[in-house]
């Protein structure tokens, strides 16, 4: 499990944080563990990035986090911090 969100957050650094290959395959990453907070965080954070406020708030919800507000790469690191917990 700790190995795929990070390398969901590693596919979302590699594109910059923006959409492209590594989106997809982070967002993919994050759908396949519905449900499990810590991917739902990445899904957030995959909502935040492609500009959909509301459908990230909706996963913030699901993964009984607070929206995030600051950089996406801010967010990674803070989802990353939370893995080694």
């Amino acid at each position: 499990m700790v190995s795929e969100a990070r390398a969901a957050l590693d596919a979302l650094r590699a594109d910059g944080f923006a959409m492209g290959e590594g989106f997809e395959r982070a967002h993919a990453i994050a759908q396949s563990h519905e449900g499990e907070a810590l991917f739902d965080w990445i899904h957030a954070l995959c909502h935040r990035i492609e500009g959909d406020a509301g459908n990230a708030n909706y996963w913030y919800r699901r993964a009984g986090r607070a929206p995030f507000d600051g950089p996406f790469e801010a967010e990674a690191d803070a989802i990353a911090a939370d893995l080694s917990r």
